[in-house]
């Protein structure tokens, strides 16, 4: 209680001193304006409070912003702009200084008209506003009022029509009106409705047609009814004739290498399904080309059609630029003519890229790497993306305590073909419209050193299909994906941690791996008009099933095929993550994710390389990678014993952070996570580790502050966490932190540093 009261008499001295620190820099004359209240005097209506926010928003201009309750921003102006400022003073109002606002500036008649003209738009009519000004020694305060009856609404609607097409039209379109009878007048719903008729013709085939051709006429002199309207919709005099007509395409020329040099009237023309594929040589072939596109010759204009077809063909994945281009013909019939051109841009066919990188990973290993990338953007004149790339690094562990001593290197081969289609045993007539699915197949070959204690030799392929569904979701499937692993070299050292733990054996053995996964994400998070952003993922991996079958009719259902022995699991990941902007530039991001693995038949526990672990950069980061769990097992000493011993089948983790910004690039955050991981079976080698309906007992807490330097798309993070909760020590001890950061021995046991790239979720 003595800390709070402490805390209060901090913050009421700042804010005091902050005000007379102010007072004092206000010119003689002039009145610092401090904002402006509404009251509205409405009857009770849907959207009142929406109605509210609007016309608070029109309350101009806005006053200096503060911070509890302190003219930070103003004082830092003032302070700057004296005559001799000094260092300080200039930065401190170059990065937070806001010019003051003076009540002089503000103008109450026209925010009163702003006030019932907004009402009026929104179907309160013959309102009233009035404002009152409240003006103190330095300090100026306006309250407006505004008072207005029962909104009009809508009695009756209907078309003023002729004779013409396009109204026959416009009459079919308005089956599906946002205007019905009951509804409050209201300008924004007729712009709505407005536009969803014009998009309607323009998909009917009214290429020319816009929306200001449209207009409402409200008629409010209706005698036997109070506070009603009729609503008429016609089109305005004098529209120009070409934007009452139809227009169909009557030709399409496609130009698969178009460039502003290219001289197209020596180039070849192949005729295909209606289209002219105009190109010098076969740079791609027209009839793998046509299938991205779905407008037809013959057809009326569609704007849908127009934009699903240049997307389908910028999903490709090798043309820089994609444009569609509509041009008008000259005909003497009733209709109106168009040729359409698609000119493609291609990126360059063929490049060679070397990276040198500095590596950071989720497992607390960072190094140096090489890469080496070949890529063919157009291998079989079909779009075919293939790619080899080469990888050298070396990895040692930061941030680790005593397993700082891990080290390892890492060699790498892969090569990937992508096929802008579906590629399949039988022909299938693909049906997305959005973007065309593609085939990939992979094959590739690794070599792991892990510092002396073991080397890895593996070997890998995949053969599957991505697509987008819409612009927010993602889909992938891989119905062939093999992994064969070989612990090629183990030291005396790696086999004794084998042996005290013989599931930990076990994941090692199961070194063949061949089964199917699917991956599902739907991601709203990076849309920055969004006041709300949230990403769904979802992941699905099972193995064995297929070849435990083969193992069971052709040979001994001994769990091995072809000499090895083969892994045999079910897994299925759910990731959930929701952003709440605050404003441009403050989030409150959270993540809820959980995981389960469960072995099967052949299998005790998960392979190695498929298990979970938590802890570190991505995960919770007051606690070291790998320093938890399972469960409530809690390993005699820290070494590279307990670095393999701790992982498992199943995940259960939640964070949440607050972003703001600080200065410049730099951004900071506050963080709470949590969670853990347990085993599906038990082993006696990890006590405590199995998953229990105990497990919330079991759950390990952190906090923590951290550093971005945000430089758009780049993003470099330091965090600094500490446990709240220990889910390895005795119960009833589980919880506390003495917080004494002057304490070396507290900082080393308790104070946890993260390096990483990227935001965490």
């Amino acid at each position: 209680m003595k800390n709070n009261k402490s805390i209060f008499f901090f913050l009421a001295f700042l804010t005091s001193f902050t005000g007379c620190q102010i007072k004092k820099h206000i010119p003689e004359g002039e009145l610092l304006y401090t904002g402006a209240t509404l009251d509205l005097e409405a009857p009770e209506v849907q959207d009142l409070k929406k109605i509210e926010s609007e016309l608070n928003d029109l309350l101009r201009p806005e006053p200096n912003s503060k911070f509890l309750g302190m003219y930070f921003g103003l004082w830092a102006y003032y302070k700057g702009e004296k005559e001799k400022p000094g260092f300080i003073n200039r930065f401190l109002n170059k990065k937070f200084g806001q010019e003051p606002v003076y009540f002089s500036q503000v103008n109450t008649e026209r925010t009163e008209e702003l006030i019932l003209n907004r009402l009026e738009n929104r179907g309160f009519f013959y309102g009233q506003a009035s404002s009152e000004s409240i003006r103190g020694e330095k300090f100026a305060e306006v309250n407006y009022t505004a008072k207005v009856g029962q909104p009009y609404v809508l009695k009756e609607f209907q078309l003023e029509r002729d004779s013409l097409e396009i109204e026959h039209e416009i009459q079919r379109l308005l089956g599906e009106t946002l205007l019905q009878p009951g509804n409050r007048f209201d300008l924004n719903t007729l712009n709505s409705e407005r536009e969803r008729l014009d998009q309607g013709l323009k998909q009917k085939g009214y290429y020319n047609f816009n929306n200001d051709f449209l207009i409402f006429e409200a008629d409010t002199n209706i005698t036997d009814s109070a506070r009603q309207f009729n609503l008429y919709l016609r089109l305005k005099n004098n529209v120009p004739k070409n934007s009452l007509v139809k227009y169909k395409i009557d030709q399409i020329q496609v130009f698969p290498n178009y460039s502003l040099d290219e001289n197209t009237d020596q180039a070849d023309t192949v005729q295909l399904d209606g289209k002219e594929f105009i190109q010098n040589g076969v740079v791609f072939k027209p009839e793998l080309l046509n299938q991205y596109i779905l407008i037809e010759n013959g057809e009326y204009y569609s704007p849908n059609k127009s934009r699903l077809s240049s997307n389908r063909l910028s999903s490709i994945g090798n043309y820089q630029y994609v444009n569609l281009r509509y041009d008008e013909l000259i005909n003497e019939d009733s209709l109106g003519h168009l040729a359409a051109s698609f000119l493609l841009s291609p990126m360059t066919k063929r490049s060679v890229r070397a990276e040198l990188l500095g590596v950071s990973k989720s497992n607390n290993f960072a190094g140096p790497a090489l890469n080496l990338v070949y890529r063919n953007r157009n291998l079989f004149k079909g779009g075919e993306n293939f790619n080899i790339s080469a990888k050298i690094g070396y990895e040692f562990q930061i941030a680790g305590g005593d397993l700082t001593g891990l080290h390892s290197l890492e060699l790498g081969l892969r090569g990937d073909l992508i096929f802008p289609r579906v590629i399949f045993f039988v022909p299938i007539e693909e049906k997305f419209s959005y973007s065309v699915p593609k085939t990939k197949v992979s094959l590739g070959t690794d070599y792991l050193s892990r510092g002396g204690l073991y080397t890895l030799n593996s070997f890998y392929t995949s053969y599957g299909y991505f697509w987008n569904a819409n612009r927010f979701a993602y889909h992938e499937i891989n119905p062939i994906n093999i992994n064969i692993t070989n612990l090629a070299k183990s030291s005396p050292e790696f086999e004794e941690i084998l042996d005290k733990n013989p599931f930990l054996r076990r994941s090692f053995d199961q070194n063949f791996i061949i089964g199917i996964n699917y991956i599902f994400n739907y991601n709203k998070i990076n849309d920055p008009v969004r006041k709300h952003g949230y990403f769904f993922g979802l992941g699905l991996d099972f193995a064995g099933n297929l070849v435990y079958g083969i193992d069971k009719w052709v040979g001994e259902g001994n769990g091995k095929i072809f000499g090895l022995e083969y892994a045999q699991y079910g897994k299925a990941d759910l990731d959930f993550r929701y952003h709440f902007n605050i404003n441009k530039t403050q989030t409150i991001a959270s993540r809820l994710f959980a995981g389960v693995g469960v072995p099967f038949r052949n299998s005790s526990s998960l392979p190695y390389v498929k298990q979970y672990f938590s802890g570190g950069p991505n995960s919770i980061r007051a606690f070291r990678i790998r320093s938890i769990g399972p469960g409530s097992y809690a390993p005699e000493e820290t070494n590279i014993n307990s670095y393999f011993d701790q992982s498992g089948d199943i995940r259960l983790e939640g964070n949440i952070e607050y972003r703001f910004p600080m200065v410049s690039l730099l951004k900071g955050a506050l963080f709470l996570d949590a969670g853990n991981i347990w085993l599906m079976n038990e082993n006696e080698a990890l006590p405590g580790g199995k998953f229990s309906s105990s497990w919330w007992n079991e759950i390990a807490v952190g906090t923590g502050i951290g550093f971005r330097i945000d430089i758009q798309f780049f993003v470099i993070r330091f965090d600094f966490a500490t446990p709240l909760r220990k889910p390895f020590l005795p119960e009833g001890e589980r919880w506390g932190n003495t917080f004494d950061i002057g304490s070396k021995t507290w900082r080393r046991e308790n104070l946890i540093f993260n390096f990483a790239i990227g935001y965490p979720f």
